[in-house]
């Protein structure tokens, strides 16, 4: 059995130019899907998935993001008062223990392959968790603890996947895939955006990861990769072939790109209509823009 993941690193040092000028000021991390920052999401989610180490990789101008995890006192000891119990609960959940996160700096911009291997000295000789923020999973089992059960079994090195139309496979990694059992795809290889027609299927990589410990040595030894960067997929790459190997895992669940500005607010509709305090006055808002412009055509 592998031994079990309790580390997870969140590359969060991005200018998030996408969404200028909000990001001028805001880090893009904390910008809020309803009524919870993106990062809020995959905090959630690895502690779902039995994470109890988090390191985050951050750069210049993410000190709000630093201070979000921070307890609020007077904040706190206002709604205490005034007997808002359910906000006070909420307030608190967002707090991590003293200690219960590590920030890495990484100084220079070298790709998401450089982020993450900021980050070795803390995760040291052990398997650990990647986990994209920008990439917003809604799933009854959170995507992260789908891949550590499926890790359990396999070891090795797993990425979540997903179907991608074909002409959006030069917008992905693409997975070229030896055996499928179930949700698992062995991997014999993975290709960092390909054109469509030179894709070896439709199967990308999303934005969770749970890598042995030789990745982290891999993205020290290996150059840079395309767009001048290092590339996380071919530390990864390296692995295919080994004992334990790669796998994919067809997570169950729908997987928001938060990064992009349609995205997130595809994610910001779908997230409310799955909110019980939201969904009747959003719907019938919805409703009556649809029925406003069916008749206008």
């Amino acid at each position: 059995m592998a031994k079990r993941v309790t580390k997870a690193i969140f590359p969060v040092a991005g200018m998030g130019t996408r969404f200028l000028p909000a990001t001028k000021s805001v880090p893009k991390e904390i910008m809020t899907l309803v009524d919870r920052p993106l990062i809020q999401y995959a905090i959630d989610e690895a502690r779902a998935a039995g994470i109890t180490d988090f390191i985050f990789v951050t750069a210049r101008g993410k000190s709000a993001l630093e201070d979000y995890f921070d307890t609020a006192p007077e904040l706190e000891s206002a709604l205490e008062k005034k007997g808002k119990t359910d906000l006070l609960e909420t307030l608190q959940s967002t707090n991590m223990e003293s200690g219960g996160i590590a920030y890495i700096r990484q100084n220079e911009a070298r790709g998401l392959g450089h982020a993450v291997w900021c980050a070795r000295k803390l995760v040291g000789d052990e398997p650990f968790a990647v986990i994209l923020p920008d990439d917003v999973i809604a799933a009854e089992t959170p995507c992260l603890q789908q891949m550590v059960e499926a890790h359990e079994e396999t070891g090795g090195s797993m990425v979540a996947a997903m179907e991608v139309p074909q002409d959006k496979t030069s917008s992905y990694g693409i997975l070229d895939c030896e055996s499928e059992s179930g949700a698992l795809v062995k991997v014999k290889g993975m290709v960092e955006k390909p054109k469509p027609a030179e894709a070896p299927s439709n199967l990308a990589v999303i934005g969770r990861y749970i890598l042995s410990p030789q990745v982290m040595k891999n993205l020290g030894d290996i150059g840079e990769g395309a767009g001048g960067e290092i590339q996380l997929t071919d530390a990864i790459a390296r692995e295919i072939g080994t004992e334990e190997g790669v796998h994919g895992l067809r997570f169950r669940g729908e997987r928001f790109d938060c990064g992009s500005k349609s995205g997130f607010l595809q994610a910001t509709v779908a997230f409310g209509l799955a909110r019980d305090d939201l969904r009747g006055e959003l719907q019938q808002y919805l409703d009556e823009l649809a029925a406003t412009r069916n008749a206008a055509q």
